[in-house]
């Protein structure tokens, strides 16, 4: 499983679409296992090009601090789980925590 994570800072940045990095974490889904992970620089921020971006990187999951609705549409019309209201960490941290059910998410704190 390929997990997209915005970075800002090497640790998940609050809002997707303003951050400086996107870390694709591979994860084992049988053994809840890191495989890898690979830190690529943002592409310049335009509507609707992050989602097409990352899925054509192979992305299945986004977490997020917070995104917009046009955005979570978007990700969702690809087929990419999105999850937002996670508070920051490491890239490995929060793929693992998701992997094992028990990442912590709540309000979207993007306003837009």
């Amino acid at each position: 499983m390929k997990i997209a994570i915005p970075l800002a800072g090497g640790r998940l940045a609050m809002h997707f679409g303003h951050c400086e990095h996107f870390a694709l974490v591979d994860m084992d889904e049988a053994t809840r296992k890191h495989r890898r992970t690979e830190i690529l620089p943002s592409p310049p921020h335009e509507p609707g090009l992050l989602p097409r971006w990352l899925h054509e990187q192979g992305a299945e999951v986004i977490i997020a601090g917070g995104m917009g609705q046009r955005a979570q549409q978007l990700f969702t019309n690809l087929g990419i789980q999105v999850v937002y209201g996670v508070p920051s960490d490491t890239p490995e941290t929060i793929a693992q925590a998701f992997l094992e059910g028990t990442i912590i998410s709540g309000n979207n704190l993007c306003d837009h």
